[in-house]
Protein backbone atom coordinates (compact mmCIF):
# COMPACT_ATOMS: atom_id res chain seq x y z
CA UNK A 1 0.00 0.00 0.00
CA UNK A 2 1.59 3.49 -1.63
CA UNK A 3 -0.16 6.84 -0.28
CA UNK A 4 0.65 10.25 -0.33
CA UNK A 5 -2.27 12.18 2.59
CA UNK A 6 -2.73 15.45 3.70
CA UNK A 7 -4.37 13.82 6.35
CA UNK A 8 -3.52 12.46 9.97
CA UNK A 9 -0.97 9.03 9.62
CA UNK A 10 -3.15 6.41 11.88
CA UNK A 11 0.13 4.22 12.05
CA UNK A 12 -1.76 1.49 13.96
CA UNK A 13 -4.12 0.53 11.36
CA UNK A 14 -1.10 0.75 8.97
CA UNK A 15 0.65 -1.90 11.32
CA UNK A 16 -2.33 -4.18 11.31
CA UNK A 17 -2.66 -3.97 7.27
CA UNK A 18 1.20 -5.47 7.10
CA UNK A 19 0.15 -8.28 9.45
CA UNK A 20 0.11 -11.72 8.60
CA UNK A 21 -0.18 -15.29 9.93
CA UNK A 22 3.09 -15.85 7.50
CA UNK A 23 5.46 -13.37 9.33
CA UNK A 24 6.94 -13.86 12.59
CA UNK A 25 7.99 -9.69 12.37
CA UNK A 26 6.50 -6.96 12.10
CA UNK A 27 8.57 -3.52 11.98
CA UNK A 28 7.42 -0.15 11.58
CA UNK A 29 8.75 3.74 11.25
CA UNK A 30 7.28 6.73 12.37
CA UNK A 31 8.92 10.14 11.31
CA UNK A 32 7.74 12.81 13.11
CA UNK A 33 8.27 16.21 13.36
CA UNK A 34 11.44 17.14 16.33
CA UNK A 35 11.75 19.90 18.32
CA UNK A 36 15.35 20.45 17.87
CA UNK A 37 17.42 20.52 14.61
CA UNK A 38 20.81 21.18 14.69
CA UNK A 39 20.19 23.42 17.77
CA UNK A 40 17.72 25.26 16.60
CA UNK A 41 13.87 25.23 17.26
CA UNK A 42 11.38 24.18 15.12
CA UNK A 43 7.63 25.60 15.05
CA UNK A 44 6.40 22.85 12.02
CA UNK A 45 6.99 21.71 9.23
CA UNK A 46 5.68 21.55 5.73
CA UNK A 47 6.28 18.77 2.92
CA UNK A 48 4.95 19.26 -0.51
CA UNK A 49 5.29 16.85 -3.26
CA UNK A 50 4.02 15.81 -6.70
CA UNK A 51 1.46 13.06 -5.66
CA UNK A 52 1.25 10.99 -8.93
CA UNK A 53 5.54 11.15 -9.32
CA UNK A 54 6.00 10.34 -5.54
CA UNK A 55 3.80 7.52 -5.38
CA UNK A 56 4.82 6.18 -8.63
CA UNK A 57 8.51 6.22 -6.89
CA UNK A 58 7.46 4.85 -3.67
CA UNK A 59 5.52 1.83 -5.19
CA UNK A 60 8.70 1.04 -7.18
CA UNK A 61 10.90 0.94 -3.75
CA UNK A 62 8.37 -0.78 -2.76
CA UNK A 63 8.67 -3.25 -5.59
CA UNK A 64 12.50 -3.34 -5.05
CA UNK A 65 11.97 -4.27 -1.13
CA UNK A 66 9.37 -7.23 -1.93
CA UNK A 67 12.35 -8.40 -4.29
CA UNK A 68 15.31 -8.25 -2.15
CA UNK A 69 13.49 -9.16 1.26
CA UNK A 70 11.36 -12.22 1.85
CA UNK A 71 8.64 -9.32 2.79
CA UNK A 72 4.90 -10.92 3.09
CA UNK A 73 3.23 -6.91 3.51
CA UNK A 74 4.44 -3.37 2.66
CA UNK A 75 2.84 0.09 3.65
CA UNK A 76 3.97 3.61 3.15
CA UNK A 77 2.47 6.67 3.60
CA UNK A 78 3.80 10.13 3.54
CA UNK A 79 1.96 13.16 4.35
CA UNK A 80 1.70 16.55 3.09
CA UNK A 81 1.29 20.04 4.54
CA UNK A 82 1.51 21.56 7.93
CA UNK A 83 2.92 18.91 10.09
CA UNK A 84 3.71 19.85 13.90
CA UNK A 85 5.49 19.41 16.41
CA UNK A 86 5.28 15.26 17.98
CA UNK A 87 3.16 14.49 14.65
CA UNK A 88 4.07 11.74 12.23
CA UNK A 89 4.90 12.99 8.41
CA UNK A 90 5.66 9.03 7.61
CA UNK A 91 5.25 5.64 7.97
CA UNK A 92 6.81 2.71 6.74
CA UNK A 93 5.10 -0.49 7.85
CA UNK A 94 6.88 -4.35 6.58
CA UNK A 95 6.29 -8.06 8.08
CA UNK A 96 8.30 -10.85 7.27
CA UNK A 97 8.59 -14.10 8.22
CA UNK A 98 11.69 -13.18 10.34
CA UNK A 99 12.70 -9.94 12.35
CA UNK A 100 16.12 -9.36 10.42
CA UNK A 101 14.66 -9.20 7.21
CA UNK A 102 11.76 -6.82 8.77
CA UNK A 103 14.27 -4.73 10.16
CA UNK A 104 16.84 -4.42 7.28
CA UNK A 105 13.90 -3.77 4.85
CA UNK A 106 12.40 -1.31 6.77
CA UNK A 107 15.74 0.74 7.16
CA UNK A 108 16.64 0.41 3.74
CA UNK A 109 13.14 2.04 2.50
CA UNK A 110 13.41 4.75 4.98
CA UNK A 111 16.73 5.93 3.75
CA UNK A 112 15.69 5.55 0.08
CA UNK A 113 12.57 7.11 0.35
CA UNK A 114 14.76 10.26 1.79
CA UNK A 115 16.82 10.22 -0.50
CA UNK A 116 15.11 9.65 -3.84
CA UNK A 117 11.42 10.35 -3.88
CA UNK A 118 10.08 14.10 -5.01
CA UNK A 119 9.05 15.48 -1.29
CA UNK A 120 10.44 18.07 -0.34
CA UNK A 121 10.13 20.04 3.36
CA UNK A 122 10.11 23.11 4.86
CA UNK A 123 11.59 23.82 7.77
CA UNK A 124 10.01 26.90 10.08
CA UNK A 125 12.12 27.82 12.83
CA UNK A 126 10.97 29.24 16.28
CA UNK A 127 12.53 32.61 15.37
CA UNK A 128 10.22 32.91 12.28
CA UNK A 129 12.47 31.69 9.28
CA UNK A 130 12.25 29.23 6.80
CA UNK A 131 14.22 27.10 5.17
CA UNK A 132 13.44 24.48 1.86
CA UNK A 133 15.28 21.46 2.61
CA UNK A 134 16.20 19.35 -0.60
CA UNK A 135 15.74 15.35 -0.43
CA UNK A 136 18.33 13.58 1.05
CA UNK A 137 20.14 16.33 2.61
CA UNK A 138 19.57 17.83 6.34
CA UNK A 139 18.62 21.71 6.80
CA UNK A 140 21.66 22.33 8.72
CA UNK A 141 24.84 22.15 6.54
CA UNK A 142 23.86 20.16 3.80
CA UNK A 143 24.77 16.94 5.46
CA UNK A 144 23.12 13.75 5.17
CA UNK A 145 20.62 13.04 7.47
CA UNK A 146 21.29 10.16 9.56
Amino acid sequence: MIQITDQPIDHASLTDRVRSPRAGAVCTFLGTTRELTGGRTTRHLDYEAYPVMAEKTLAELEGQALSRWPLQEVAIVHRVGRVELGEISVVVAVSAPHRKDAFEACQWLMDTIKEVVPIWKKETWADGTEEWVHPGLDAVGGRPEG
